[in-house]
């Protein structure tokens, strides 16, 4: 047999080869951290649809926030559980709101070690469940939405954020906010747009982990539809236009190709979220024997790297960190 065909497999054949020439890496610093700051617990609380990820009380947020710097992950994203809510999520911005508070203490134990991105929604603060404000028909109304994201903006800002993540898909948010941060003075903040973030079944576990599930209705209105991806790029599009720094995609894994073509349309960094129901899969198969559990958490990162994100989100960021030791 003639020996002149290509032969893949001979850069295949050791785990040393395997390094050398493989295309997509893994680092530390390509993970951010979600995590869950709950008002009024004493102990952290774990969540049954997620094994292994807890509702932080501030004292265990701040030993988190130890490791993962320790880890060497690049960030930590915070929700906030308050104690109260009411109709326009009033302490979304309060001074002694929960992720505020959480802020200011990660703040002045990491500095600058870590980067710590403040998502910015109402919906964990409302009591309605909805990511603004509603009007008496039930409908989120966008525009008094804004004012209200604005303000969060500048509170978190000043609480010690890094960088703003409005997730909450009103139209004109990234304009809002970045007027409002320029105006108190937070011109160097950077904001992350959740800019293509999609109505998806993925998000179930963290409804019980934000505990911000919609007392009625769903997010469709304006959250983006499955099974559009043109849109997606017109959503980045606009966000860039008006001033965010960075983009992201949400979901991740049922999205590699939204997240292909906007890593491939831009010239700004690219996050993606590997949301909650994509761990609870993983997680909850593992747990059965059906799948290599170390093998498939690094596979899927990989997959979204490969796909172009420079940057995931993904509640196994300090473990992977670890495995890639």
């Amino acid at each position: 047999m003639s020996s002149g065909f290509a032969r893949g497999r001979r850069l295949r054949s050791t785990p040393a080869l395997r390094r050398l020439t493989a295309q997509t890496r893994l680092s530390p610093a390509d993970f951010v951290l979600p995590v869950f700051v709950k008002q009024g617990i004493e102990e952290p609380v774990a969540i049954g649809s997620m094994p292994g990820v807890v509702q932080h009380t501030l004292d265990s947020l701040r030993k988190a926030g130890q490791e993962a710097a320790e880890a060497g992950i690049g960030g930590m994203m915070l929700f906030g559980i308050p104690g109260e809510k009411d109709p326009v999520g009033s302490q979304a911005d309060a001074a002694d709101g929960i992720v505020n508070v959480a802020l200011q203490q990660l703040r002045a134990d990491l500095g600058n070690e870590l980067v710590l991105m403040a998502d910015l929604c109402l919906c964990e603060y409302t009591d309605h469940g909805h990511c603004g404000v509603v009007t008496p028909a039930g409908v989120v109304d966008n525009d008094p939405t804004l004012d209200r994201y604005a303000a969060v903006a500048v509170a978190q800002a000043q609480a010690g954020a890094h960088v703003i993540a409005p997730s909450g898909m009103m139209d004109g948010q990234v304009a809002a906010i970045r007027r409002a941060l320029d105006g108190a003075a937070y011109t160097e903040t950077p904001i992350l747009a959740y800019a293509a973030k999609y109505a998806s079944g993925f998000y179930g576990p963290f409804r019980e982990a934000a505990e911000g599930a919609p007392r009625f209705g769903d997010r469709s209105t304006y959250q983006m539809d499955p099974p559009n991806a043109d849109e997606a790029l017109r959503e980045v599009a606009q966000d860039l236009a008006e001033g965010a720094d960075a983009v992201m995609v949400k979901p991740a894994l049922p999205y590699l190709d939204i997240v292909a073509r906007v890593a491939d349309a831009v010239h700004v960094p690219v996050s993606a979220y590997q949301v909650s129901g994509e761990y609870a899969m993983v997680e909850a198969a593992a747990a059965n024997g059906w799948v290599d559990r170390e093998r498939a958490i690094l596979e899927t990162l990989t997959a979204i790297r490969r796909a172009g994100a420079g940057t995931v989100l993904t509640y196994w960021a300090v473990e992977a960190a670890r495995l890639l030791r």
